[in-house]
């Protein structure tokens, strides 16, 4: 669902899509190391097909197939002062052959394939990779790196099945609220600025461009309609799930543009065609670089919707010691750091944070902050499961999809 962006790269890249996957998401605040998506007690989910767990790493292959975001696996030929492949592969021996996935559809298409071994899958993606059998378990004990990585990026719903690890963290952030100083004058503190229907900012909100969008509603209305007991955005009864939708179709009168171009957005808040609305740090970023506009941004008190990326290695890998040695490589601090620092992301590894050229990097992604991360409802694939209990009562993925072009008309 995430255009995939980077501080160094200013093209826009396509928005992914998604389709159904057969295991629900996680919580905002409950690690869920179970990986059902509900935290302690929740219902256990169905195991994914049996895959083959490595024991040991041996010597590389001499290769290695990615599917990998832009700005993932750069090797300086976009620029030449941007190359972390070339020093992997003088250090193992694996030569890496990149292909770049522009949605996540695509990659989970591509690693049905059988023709690369790894990937770096968001979490739209990383069920369907697991249920899918395209994807096997990883032995964390074989990437020495993965002990410093974030406590609160392992084992979660996305990236674990029953407490079992399909991949090592990359990097996440926060979908936060956005401002214009000069027009919102007053710091919101609530979502509600950018669903309240007598909004003074008719015409100039800006809403995320994806059925994903619907979870940010769903997370509005947990901490405000109780009554709902919606306890997870992206688990979603009928009820639930029509709230959610007729409160967005009610927003759809204050957007004065729905985004899911990051440059366009950037443009869009510089000329003050929008003045708040639901953005990416690294669009804050670009926007105060520009100076152009005097923004704020704040995770609301309701929390935020987000995402986190995992290398996951393929089933079928036909190099999987390089996939091995490269997922090593690729979360060591000072590799995640730059990565971390191209892209617009907080870093998985904590041990980046001293690694960064801007000091103040970690910082202003809240890498460190687990606190701040615990506030993150991270995207997780839609699904029948519910994940709590309820059972297969929950909205797919294919009718959120069918409800936001209902929903943008």
């Amino acid at each position: 669902m995430r255009v995939r962006r980077s501080l160094g790269v200013l093209a826009a890249l396509a928005t992914t899509g998604l389709v159904l996957a057969a295991c629900g998401g996680g919580s905002a605040s409950t690690p869920a190391a179970s990986g059902s998506g509900g935290g302690a007690g929740s219902t256990r989910m169905p195991d994914p097909p049996a895959g083959t767990k490595a024991t040991a790493v041996g010597a590389g292959e001499g290769q290695l197939n990615l599917i990998a975001w832009a700005g993932y696996a750069e090797n300086g030929s976009t620029d030449k002062t941007i190359d972390w492949v070339t020093p992997f592969t003088q250090a193992s021996g694996c030569q890496v052959n990149v292909k770049i996935g522009n949605t996540s559809d695509e990659m989970v298409t591509l690693m049905k394939t059988g023709q690369y071994d790894g990937v770096s899958a968001s979490g739209d993606a990383t069920l369907r990779l697991i249920y899918g059998g395209d994807v096997a378990p990883v032995n964390t004990d074989l990437v020495p790196n993965y002990a410093t990585i974030s406590d609160f990026l392992k084992l979660r719903p996305w990236n674990a099945v029953n407490g079992v690890a399909y991949g090592i963290p990359h990097g996440w952030g926060a979908n936060v609220l956005l401002y214009n100083k000069a027009v919102v004058t007053s710091p919101p503190d609530s979502w509600g600025v950018v669903f309240d229907p007598a909004s003074p900012y008719k015409g100039k909100v800006t809403a995320y461009d994806s059925p994903i969008y619907i979870a940010d509603a769903a997370l509005y209305l947990k901490a405000t309609k109780p009554d709902l007991k919606i306890t997870n955005p992206y688990e979603l009864d009928d009820a639930q799930f029509t709230a959610a939708v007729d409160l967005l179709k009610q927003q759809k009168g204050l957007v004065g543009e729905y985004w899911s171009d990051y440059t366009k957005a950037v443009s869009a808040i510089e000329s003050g065609n929008t003045v708040l609305g639901t953005s990416w740090q690294v669009i804050a970023n670009l926007v105060q670089a520009d100076k152009k506009v005097e923004i704020g941004t704040v995770l609301p008190k309701e929390g935020a919707t987000g995402w986190s990326d995992t290398w996951m290695v393929a089933s079928k890998a036909a190099h999987p010691n390089c996939m091995y040695k490269w997922m090593d490589w690729i979360t060591s601090p000072k590799v995640n750091a730059q990565v971390a620092e191209y892209f617009g992301e907080a870093p998985a590894q904590t041990k980046a944070c001293e690694n960064t050229s801007d000091k103040g990097f970690c910082d202003t992604f809240h890498a460190l902050d687990k606190a701040y991360a615990d506030q993150i409802a991270y995207w997780t694939t839609p699904t029948k499961s519910c994940g709590d209990g309820r059972g297969t009562v929950c909205k797919d993925y294919a009718a959120w999809t069918q409800a936001w072009t209902t929903i943008k008309g």
